[in-house]
């Protein structure tokens, strides 16, 4: 890289930037929109994507394969990332550490050459596949907890970077007026929460707290997700609920979470999912106080939200029925969520800490 020249850079995604939602891609995408002085390549799948396409950067092509990147598009991008890997000065791999990661991972040399990598690693499937992975370069954790559990797994060089979130596209919004409602996100899939939430909302109402629960539940592919919403809607009914909505993906969060009280968010896994959720971060700065397991990873979020223990749906009804019948205590944690992120997870902190990285890197 000649002085004067914009750094060129990058981004191996396991599908198109512009394809389906996933922690992953907007991490990339993020990245990509905080850093102008940057010159990204990403991967791209056309006019046809299922998101709004990067307005600056260089797109390669790749192929769609079906609502969600499958293995073939994966395959795409890995030989794409090969290729354009020679020509740029810097690699930033979005990769979550699962099955296949391990193999990828000693093919580092072959893949990148002498190139520096980053690697943000939004998330862990099984922390035995840590054991077999080797780092790919310096490593980026979403939150202190997974940092320390790389380290732990000799991943080296390991910095945290905490997700952003734009703070003027999720304004702070009062508390909705009117019959109050209860929401929960996230995704079909074993111990994501789902199954504890409607426990909890059962355990509220038996305290007296009266409410509407929605479910937020998006499908994977290969998922019949009609039929899997049946079965919450049946679970709920025979837990007592009089009040359930099931919905699959939502095309304005942000008017859901206007229309809602609180936020249920009680994994007992993550399997793979961000540290540190996008939902739970648009729900604290739009001031919806939230519950969540008690995850390591969530120890980030401190005193802004409230936490029981995964899988305890008893106790997290509990929290859900007092905060309901409690608005001094909703105020406060409405205040403080929306405080922690415009201090910890703002564009601005986001993009000082990867420029600076760059920068390390680069120099």
């Amino acid at each position: 890289m000649r002085r004067g020249e914009r750094p060129r850079v990058l981004l191996l995604t396991g599908g198109p930037l512009n394809g389906a939602e996933g922690g992953a891609l907007r991490l990339a995408s993020d990245v990509l929109g905080s850093l102008p002085d940057v010159d990204f390549v990403w991967f791209s799948q056309g006019p046809g994507g299922h998101r709004p396409a990067p307005e600056h950067g260089r797109p390669v092509r790749v192929l769609p394969s079906g609502d969600v990147p499958h293995a073939p598009a994966r395959m795409q991008s890995a030989l794409a990332g090969t290729l354009f890997a020679r020509r740029v000065d810097l690699v930033h791999a979005f990769l979550t550490i699962g099955r296949t990661f391990p193999a990828l991972s000693r093919l580092r040399p072959l893949l990148f050459g002498g190139r520096p990598v980053v690697h943000t690693v939004p998330g862990v499937t099984d922390n035995r596949f840590l054991g077999t992975s080797r780092p790919l370069g310096t490593t980026v954790a979403l939150s202190e907890s997974m940092a320390r559990l790389l380290r732990a797994a000799d991943f080296g060089d390991v910095r945290v970077v905490p997700p952003m979130i734009a703070l003027d596209e999720w304004p702070y919004l009062p508390r909705p007026e009117g019959f109050p409602a209860v929401l929960f996100s996230g995704r079909h899939e074993p111990h994501g929460g789902a199954e504890t939430a409607i426990e909890a909302a059962a355990e509220a109402h038996r305290e007296g707290a009266r409410f509407r629960l929605v479910l937020a539940v998006r499908g994977r592919p290969g998922q019949d997700s009609t039929a899997l919403d049946e079965a919450l809607r049946e679970r709920a009914g025979a837990a007592g609920l009089p009040d359930v909505e099931v919905l699959g993906y939502v095309d304005d969060m942000h008017a859901l979470l206007a229309s809602v009280q609180v936020l249920l968010y009680p994994p007992v896994a993550l399997g793979g999912a961000p540290d540190i959720p996008f939902t739970v971060l648009q729900a604290l700065a739009t001031g919806r106080p939230s519950i969540l397991s008690d995850l390591p990873q969530f120890a980030d979020f401190g005193h802004a939200v409230l936490r029981a223990p995964a899988g305890d749906g008893r106790r997290t009804g509990q929290q859900l029925a007092w905060l309901l019948d409690q608005p001094r205590s909703w105020d406060m944690l409405a205040e403080r969520g929306r405080a922690l992120v415009e201090d910890r997870f703002g564009p601005e902190r986001f993009a000082s800490r990867y420029g600076a990285l760059y920068r390390e890197l680069l120099s």
